[in-house]
């Protein structure tokens, strides 16, 4: 490792820079599940396929709106299913991808660590 000005390089510089896309990759993902609802909503159907107002009441404080928009995002991610049967009235379920459940893990590792060291309050 290459020493600047006597500080010494981290050894994680390159995650961000993966293929030389200055951060872009990272800042894509980050923008997908850093909001504030994505997370609850991947780890709400851990293991699960729910009907939207069962998703809802499972989530305090998200509204109809919200949960609509990041179904959405997520489905058009790749990383929840919905899916459609021909009833009447129509059920629509919603389940997690194989992609989307490789979230889970770190997700959970993020929120220990939160719960572990966040000690000053975010607002909402």
């Amino acid at each position: 490792m290459r020493k600047e000005q006597g500080a010494p390089r981290s050894k994680y510089r390159s995650t961000c820079l993966i293929r030389g896309d200055g951060g872009r990759a990272i800042r894509g993902i980050l923008d997908r599940i850093g909001d504030k609802w994505t997370l609850l909503v991947v780890a709400t159907l851990d293991g699960e396929r729910m009907r939207f107002t069962e998703l809802q009441q499972r989530i305090p404080g998200i509204s109809q709106r919200m949960l609509t928009r990041t179904v959405r995002h997520l489905e058009r991610d790749g990383l929840l299913t919905r899916t459609v049967h021909p009833e009447v009235p129509p059920r629509v379920e919603y389940e997690l991808t194989a992609t989307g459940r490789t979230l889970i893990e770190p997700a959970v590792k993020l929120a220990q660590w939160a719960r572990v060291n966040g000690t000053r309050t975010y607002p909402t």
